[in-house]
């Protein structure tokens, strides 16, 4: 067996030297001459630094665990001042309980706290803060001066963290507490090197105020950065605080939430698909007050707008979830924004439901809610020419038109004749049927022209004349079938504007594509193809929850072009496809026939439907279509059954558009988030037109 040749000391400084300096050091380290560390305890400085590490990650990190203490403490007003970014300075004052003078040391030791006791303490915690290793992490890191005054106390007691004699010092202060973080990171310069621009840092630490003040509107924040005033909260409701942070577009295309059921309670805003965002920085979540990032409650949430969201588009939303301490565990990680329940799935369940119930609101809900709002904010900031106005009248529908003070007095009363507008064509006059028994006659002249053809028009026309009906049988009751009426009576069958429905009666189709109408509160526009897709949509998922949806037959089958893979896709999924409601036969190697639709999308183009339905099948599968691969598949359907734009439609057809989309469920967006309809009110046409200046 042969020798390997032995190396001198000069080939391995050689080998040595051609090491890159990286590679160097390793081998220095690693090298068995390396003698091995005993195991020790390690110094309590060192110990707080690595806390420091995971708990101040940043100076925002920091402040965030400042204004929780302060916020324990029972503090209503709150004083942030920045420098630095945060980095030369962090001073917060509050005024709160205070600290006793014989605390202060112990504040400033690790895992001192008044918070908890013992572990069912610590199972319960109600608190922000519990760890008790924020201040010693930070003046492990940074100067620290804590000054703190408490109201049977004489004066305040000053202690600076650095000091070794750790004695308190008599000082003057506002009952309270004060604590200043100078140059921080100042005993780990490798760790302040990781920081970002001043600018950067002072954006995080106001980021850090924002999220505690949403959840606290009860308490003031004034943020000062460089001696400059930065961002200033007084206290408020929520609402206003929410206005204030999120802004007043938020507040108008948001949706209330307050739900609560077994122990369990959600409140906050739910923002519309219209507020989506390519990134998730306008979500905020909240546990009995607590900020948390947590991805079961952030599935749960985004779960509720699976079918108003498509692609990566991300939902706005503030919401505030209550719930037992003893139900969910707050000591999951350092910086408590993380958090664990103990009956997940029954948290996930309640949230995804009680979402997913306030984005079904129909229009005819949204609108009562947002005419509520303006009356809550008019009746908020009345003016002095209020004093002069009649109080506005309950209409019927709990809604009321709320016009600005200047053009109330300007513009007479109008009302909004309760009927659809008489048809304006050069064939009938355009006058408008003044009472009952004349629109009754209007309705059966509608129902008499030949041009209303769809089912819905001559649902919708039967459904008004029977709504006015009623009106003219009680008039007639009431005055004993006598011919001779009282004018009173005339007036107040005239005048019934404010029970209009709450979308209105439509007035005109704006190139095709738009229908305008006018309700008690002033303007609608939709978008008829948007709104007719979410009906659709929304009848296609009530009908495959039940039973398979009739199949109309087509008199003529559609005939078009298809290649060998649709085909046979047709012939492998002819059961799927009249489980969807659809006759599709194969003529020959390249083309297939519609023989049959499903009923509700009788007005589609059936080779464009039938294109959609395959291609999704294809892709797909059957085995995929169950919940979301379902919906998906049923958004398409509803999409091609929509009406087109630059269709022409009569304003009974407009109508009955209309009452369907007040009926139905998320009305107030389409299958891909766009809104279908908006609203303009009097008050709002009359600043565009400057009108009462």
């Amino acid at each position: 067996m042969s020798e390997l040749p032995e190396t001198s000391p000069a080939t391995n400084a050689t080998c040595a030297g051609d090491l890159s300096p990286a590679a160097a050091v390793f081998a220095a380290t690693s090298s068995p001459a390396t003698p091995r560390r005993p195991i020790q305890c390690l110094p309590d400085l060192l110990i707080s630094q690595i806390a420091a590490g995971e708990v101040v990650e940043r100076p925002s990190a920091a402040l965030k665990e400042l204004l929780e203490n302060a916020l324990d403490a029972g503090a209503t007003s709150l004083n942030i001042q920045l420098e630095g970014g945060g980095v030369d300075l962090i001073r917060v004052i509050d005024n709160g309980g205070g600290i006793a003078r014989d605390e202060l040391a112990l504040a400033l030791t690790r895992h001192a706290t008044s918070k908890i006791a013992s572990l069912d303490d610590l199972e319960r915690v109600g608190t922000l803060g519990f760890r008790g290793e924020a201040l010693a992490s930070i003046a492990a890191v940074a100067e620290l001066v804590i000054t703190s005054r408490r109201a049977d106390a004489a004066h305040a007691w000053c202690l600076r963290a650095d000091v070794a004699s750790g004695e308190p010092e008599p000082a003057a202060h506002a009952i309270g507490t004060r604590i200043e973080v100078r140059d921080l990171y100042r005993n780990t310069p490798a760790r302040r090197k990781f920081l970002k621009s001043e600018a950067t840092e002072y954006a995080h630490c106001v980021d850090a105020v924002r999220r505690i003040a949403l959840a606290y509107p009860e308490v003031a924040f004034t943020v000062s950065h460089n001696g400059r005033a930065g961002l200033h909260l007084p206290a408020g409701d929520a609402t206003t605080r929410a206005a204030s942070l999120l802004g007043d577009d938020f507040i108008d295309a948001s949706h209330t939430v307050d739900v609560a059921a077994g122990g369990l309670r959600l409140r906050g805003r739910v923002g519309l698909p219209t507020l989506a965002r390519t990134r998730a920085d306008a979500q905020y979540c909240y546990v009995n007050g607590r900020f948390v990032r947590d991805k079961l409650l952030a599935h749960a949430l985004r779960e509720a707008y699976r079918d108003q969201l498509h692609g990566s588009r991300q939902p706005a939303y503030c919401v505030f979830i209550e719930i037992d301490p003893t139900a969910v565990d707050v000591n999951v990680h350092p910086a408590k924004t993380e958090v664990r329940f103990r009956d997940a799935r029954a948290v996930h369940q309640f949230v995804f439901h009680a979402v997913q119930r306030a984005l079904a609101a129909t229009p005819s809900a949204m609108l009562a809610a947002r005419t509520s709002d303006l009356a809550a904010t008019e009746r908020a900031s009345p003016t002095a020419s209020d004093a002069s106005q009649p109080p506005p009248v309950a209409t019927p529908l709990g809604t009321s038109a709320i016009p600005s003070a200047r053009t109330t007095a300007a513009r007479p009363p109008y009302t909004l004749p309760l009927y659809p507008h008489a048809d304006t064509s050069p064939r009938h006059a355009p006058t408008a049927p003044s009472t009952s028994r004349d629109y009754a006659a209007a309705v059966e002249r509608e129902h008499s022209r030949p041009c209303v053809a769809e089912p819905a028009a001559a649902a919708y026309l039967a459904f008004a004349a029977a709504a006015t009906a009623r009106p003219a049988a009680s008039t007639a009751a009431s005055t004993g079938g006598d011919d001779e009426r009282h004018p009173a009576a005339d007036a107040a069958n005239t005048q019934v504007g404010d029970a209009a429905p709450p979308l209105g009666y439509a007035l005109a189709q704006l190139h095709g594509i738009y229908l305008l109408a006018q309700n008690a509160q002033g303007l609608i526009l939709v978008d008829m193809h948007a709104a007719h897709e979410r009906i659709l949509y929304e009848r296609l998922k009530t009908a495959f929850d039940g039973r398979p949806p009739a199949t109309q037959a087509l008199l003529i089958p559609a005939v078009f072009g298809a290649d060998p893979l649709s085909v046979a896709a047709a012939e492998e999924y002819g059961d799927t496809l009249a489980e969807l409601g659809f006759d599709i036969a194969p003529l020959g190697p390249t083309q297939l026939a519609v023989r049959g639709v499903p009923a509700m999308l009788t007005r589609a183009d059936p080779a464009a439907l039938a294109r959609a339905v395959l291609a999704e099948l294809r892709e797909h599968g059957v085995s995929q279509l169950a919940g979301a691969r379902r919906n998906e598949l049923l958004a398409t359907m509803a999409c091609h059954g929509a009406v087109r734009a630059h269709r022409p439609l009569t304003l009974p057809e407009m109508n009955a558009l209309l009452r369907q989309m007040e009926a139905t469920e998320r009305g107030g967006e389409c299958n891909h988030g766009r809104p279908t309809w908006t609203a303009l009110s009097l008050s709002e046409l009359d600043r565009l037109f400057l009108r009462g200046r």
